[in-house]
């Protein structure tokens, strides 16, 4: 990330273009809709019901990001800082339209995310064993900040019921800035 791109992503309210075109921002509730169907498009996300996602750009906005790309939604992250530890930002959901992978918008999302919070020294995630878009997306924010990764099992299958695959909790940090 340019220095211009990092001192912009320090203000929530000014959105980063990234070098490929993709603009990041803070979620507003008009991105409710667009995020659900985000996230019901990728086919594999567990699918929240609208309302959540629209509670979620007002209640967790500062701790989430959208990506637009000529004019349309095409990826979002939603987070949440964890209550007992609250430099830690749990990354719950990443979500990247097809038309635009490839081009750093979950990278661009998730940097730009952390940019503005600079309280937060370490991210955290869940992510399914099988989940290799996830796995090298954590994995290069890691190399990116300078910063250790460490993989633990958070819940297991017969946890999480209806076969549902283990959930692997990713740790990063601490950051560097």
């Amino acid at each position: 990330m340019t220095d211009i791109m990092a001192a912009a992503s320090r203000s929530a309210d000014i959105p980063v273009v990234t070098p490929a075109g993709v603009t990041v921002r803070k979620p507003s509730t008009s991105d409710g809709a667009t995020m659900w169907r985000l996230a019901r498009d990728t086919g594999v996300l567990d699918l929240n019901s609208r309302y959540s996602y629209l509670l979620w750009t007002r209640d967790f906005a500062e701790t989430s990001a959208v990506a637009w790309l000529r004019g349309g939604a095409v990826g979002f992250v939603t987070g949440f800082r964890r209550p007992e530890r609250p430099a830690t930002l749990f990354v719950w959901q990443v979500a990247v339209a097809e038309a635009a992978r490839g081009r750093g918008a979950g990278a661009a999302m998730l940097d730009a995310l952390v940019d503005r919070l600079p309280d937060v020294d370490h991210v955290e995630a869940s992510i399914a064993p099988d989940n290799s878009p996830s796995q090298a997306l954590f994995a290069g924010f890691a190399a990116r900040r300078g910063a250790a990764l460490a993989r633990s099992l958070l819940f297991g299958s017969d946890l999480l019921g209806n076969g549902h695959r283990p959930e692997i909790l990713v740790r990063i940090g601490p950051l560097r800035r």
